[in-house]
């Protein structure tokens, strides 16, 4: 299933959030975005439908088995590919927003061949 980039975004940030935080909210995914409650919300309530978190006690947000292995190659691969630009002289500023694009459209035999490469 084709997941969409915004939908990669939200999970690759739940899955930021719960590394540096016991739980998350909506209202820390509305922080980290600088999103509105109400975007933030109609987003997370497409995610529990499709199956890719979990909404549990005190409206904490969990990644399900699904949603974390989407946000964990998709953090992978800006991690990755922030790191190369910078390597290749591009400044930081510009390399985490171009790996941010550049994660959601290579393929993974292109991102695989490029690890495999510069590792």
């Amino acid at each position: 299933m084709k997941i969409q980039e915004s939908a990669q975004d939200y999970l690759e940030a739940i899955l930021i959030l719960s590394q540096g935080q016991e739980n998350v909210r909506a209202k820390d995914i509305c922080s980290y975005f600088g999103y509105a409650r109400a975007t933030v919300s109609v987003f997370l309530k497409q995610l529990k439908e499709n199956g890719y978190v979990t909404i549990g006690d005190h409206n904490y947000i969990t990644l399900t088995g699904e949603g974390r292995a989407i946000a964990e190659d998709m953090y992978e691969r800006h991690q990755f590919l922030t790191d190369l630009f910078i390597k290749i002289g591009v400044s930081e500023e510009t390399a985490k927003k171009d790996a941010c694009r550049v994660e959601h459209y290579v393929s993974k035999e292109t991102f695989d061949a490029m690890k495999k490469h510069f590792s």
